[in-house]
């Protein structure tokens, strides 16, 4: 493959979700739906991406994954990751704030039967008093947050709130408990898992009118206690976050450049201005996955260009 591999959309209704990914992005929302989540590349047995266009349109990504190309699409890193694609990169339209929650580690999540899920978010637009809730506040205790939860009370409020714009990053490992403020348009890069443990939705009732599960116990035994008032990411230079599961980068583009290391795929997706691989051109909030066997440079299409870089994870690595 000598070009971007683009994909059909996903789109997930969600409670507190609205229409912007239309209004800012052009994505082609179902009519009359409040969509919270565009699930953009995505191999899972109940979510699967399509190729939207080229010589391969039409061809899910899991049959990609498991061909006997896959080091030559997919890269060195992806030899013995699994049998599907080890990521999902999802666009957020948080039009309401979501409920507090936390994934399970990795030991919890093989006790409970869950998937463990490390996830970071890239706020691409915001607007009113965004914020992010990440950790507990300092002087929070084990005992005073379940105290609070049990008896229904506000456990929001005893979460650490970071203000954010634009640009802003946040690293999310599981066990940490968090929950994303109205208001805020997010790119978000995870382990491709679907486990989350809901701990408090504001008494709000589900798209059917009900309320929605509560996963008190199993939060509890996943939530890190020790976790206190985290920071945003501290860019190093364009690095993001470098853990285990994935490498994020926020490139800086103002001429050619290579997609990715040598002999390695990079998912990419613009955030301010267009960009052109091979001939392609992607628009902002367009991701697409540049094939480890794809040497054309990414450049920017009009101007100097932010690009979001997602890498598979080093196996090397330790997180």
């Amino acid at each position: 493959m000598e070009a971007p591999l683009t994909f059909e959309p996903l789109f997930q209704e969600r409670v507190w979700g609205g229409c912007r990914l239309a209004e800012l992005y052009g994505k082609p929302l179902p009519p009359d739906a409040v969509i919270g989540e565009s699930w953009e590349i995505v191999d899972r047995p109940d979510a699967e991406s399509i190729v939207d266009s080229g010589p391969l349109a039409g061809t899910p990504l899991g049959r990609l994954w498991r061909s006997p190309d896959r080091t030559a699409l997919f890269g060195a890193r992806s030899a013995g990751a699994g049998d599907r694609f080890p990521l999902l990169v999802k666009l957020l339209d948080c039009v309401q704030t979501l409920s507090v929650q936390v994934h399970p580690p990795p030991a919890v999540a093989a006790e409970l039967g869950g998937e463990p899920k490390t996830e970071m978010w890239l706020v691409l637009e915001t607007s009113g008093h965004a914020h992010l809730l990440a950790g507990l506040r300092r002087g929070v205790t084990r005992e005073r947050f379940e105290a609070t939860l049990r008896e229904g009370g506000d456990v929001a409020a005893l979460l650490h709130q970071l203000d954010v714009r634009p640009g802003d990053a946040m690293f999310l490992p599981s066990g940490r408990v968090h929950a994303i403020g109205a208001g805020n348009v997010i790119a978000e890069v995870q382990q491709s898992s679907d486990t989350t443990y809901r701990v408090y939705d504001f008494g709000r009732p589900g798209l059917d009118g009900e309320p929605r599960r509560l996963h008190v116990d199993e939060a509890l035994r996943s939530i890190d206690f020790d976790d206190v008032e985290p920071s945003l990411v501290a860019p190093d230079g364009e690095a993001l976050v470098h853990a285990a599961p994935f490498e994020v980068d926020r490139l800086a583009l103002t001429g050619p450049r290579p997609a990715a290391p040598p002999g390695e795929c990079a998912i990419v997706c613009a955030i301010d201005a267009p960009v052109r691989c091979a001939g392609h051109v992607l628009p902002p909030a367009r991701f697409a996955i540049v094939p480890a066997s794809c040497d054309a440079p990414l450049e920017p299409a009009e101007r100097e260009a932010a690009v979001l870089r997602v890498l598979l994870g080093d196996p090397r690595q330790d997180g």
